[in-house]
């Protein structure tokens, strides 16, 4: 087989296939809607966005940016049509093209290119957009003009484009495939949001709000009120330092050192040596410790410590003390964030102290309620994370099928 041949088949098929991919253009299958809305007929303007595809412009942006009367020189785009957006992004680097699957016609800018196609599966085209194997021709074939937001391509050289294309039985079976992938990635998602969207409700039920004794949501067999303390009556804390940057003998070494914006992760980009640790005001923490971000962007973020490290002076550490919960106060320091931040800080920026967080008044129940309200909402968390991990798997998976079943 030369190598010209090689080229034309993919390196991942379906069984039972076998034939070489046949070379074509798109211009072969596909041409460019220049129906115009002239008589305004159609009011419906639709957007291609990287992320979302072909949308409704007021879903997009919350609101119609067109006007009616400037609409009679946008083009028809009819089900099934595909729209080219030339305006690139770190995700779409030569534009996207997305195929309109909302059932309905609508409009949109001429600044796009619509394309209407037959004779090839929609599905498959749709997805072979959605690869990178065009970016190549589209990169050394235009450019990004004057402007660097926007690429740019001659029509005659676009529909030029070579796609390489299979049988009909075989694009249908991979346009099938894709669809079905998809579906599961935006179920995954669906079923997260919904966790999420549970958990976010269950933080303001289970927990008094302000001025009540009790909360909305309990468990059973609890009725006593809950007491008011302040934070520093029932926990120990301290905040650490940084070693000095310029002493090399202080980092690179064995121990991680925690900055607030890796409160919540299970690694760190930098590490100290003991040396560090013990010639600098660093402090360690251990696994299962609430870390509470005092500094910058992420003040108010809180978490339960996932590994053993040191922190620097913008994390406080807390430890509840016996017959409290570390799970429950760390829950009810997430859930009133936003009310911490907007007390004590000036619009929303600046920085938190420990003397603030140490005199907050936490409504307090039993020990063994503490224990099922942070042992729920842990649960809650895992099932969070296996789902973003499942979803973020998925999302991998069709990149990189994508890549392989495309010529």
């Amino acid at each position: 087989m030369t190598e010209e041949k090689k080229s034309m088949v993919p390196k991942l098929r379906f069984p039972g296939f076998n034939e070489t991919w046949e070379q074509r253009k798109l211009g072969d299958f596909a041409e460019k809607v220049t129906e115009k809305n002239t008589e305004l007929r159609y009011s419906e303007v639709f957007t291609n966005s990287a992320e979302f595809g072909v949308i409704r412009q007021r879903d997009f942006f919350d609101h119609d940016i067109a006007q009616l009367r400037s609409l009679h020189g946008y083009y028809v785009v009819k089900e099934d049509d595909f729209v080219y957006n030339p305006r690139i992004s770190v995700t779409a680097p030569v534009g996207p093209i997305n195929r309109n699957k909302l059932g309905k016609t609508g409009v949109v800018s001429p600044l796009y290119t619509v394309l209407r196609t037959q004779g090839i599966n929609r599905e498959f085209l749709e997805w072979f957009f959605k690869s990178s194997c065009w970016y190549p021709f589209m990169l050394f074939n235009g450019d990004s003009g004057a402007r660097s937001d926007r690429f740019s391509i001659k029509n005659a050289l676009f529909f030029r484009m070579p796609i390489a294309l299979p049988c009909q039985a075989e694009q249908m079976k991979i346009g099938l495939f894709f669809e079905r992938l998809d579906k599961a990635i935006t179920l995954h998602q669906r079923k997260l949001e919904g966790l999420s969207k549970l958990k976010k409700s269950l933080l303001q039920k289970m927990f008094p709000k302000n001025g009540q004794q009790n909360p909305e949501v309990r468990f059973p067999g609890f009725t006593e009120a809950w007491e008011q303390r302040k934070l520093k009556d029932f926990t120990l804390s301290y905040s650490g330092g940084t070693p000095s940057v310029s002493n090399k003998n202080y980092y690179n070494g064995t121990i991680p050192f925690i900055r607030s914006g890796e409160i919540s992760g299970e690694r760190t980009e930098l590490f100290i040596t003991e040396e560090g640790l013990n010639k600098s005001s660093a402090k360690r923490v251990h696994k299962g410790q609430i870390l509470y971000a005092l500094y910058g962007a992420t003040s108010g973020e809180v978490s339960l410590s996932k590994i053993d490290g040191a922190i620097n002076q913008a994390i406080l550490a807390i430890s509840t003390k016996e017959g409290y919960s570390n799970a429950f106060l760390s829950f009810w320091l997430r859930k009133e964030k936003d009310r911490i931040t907007a007390t004590f800080l000036q619009g929303g920026q600046g920085n938190l102290s420990g003397e603030i967080v140490k005199n907050l008044i936490v409504p307090v129940p039993s020990q063994l309620e503490q224990t099922k309200i942070g042992d729920l909402f842990n649960q809650l968390d895992g099932i969070i994370t296996l789902h973003q991990r499942k979803l973020e798997s998925l999302k991998i998976l069709k990149k990189s099928l994508l890549q392989q079943m495309f010529v």
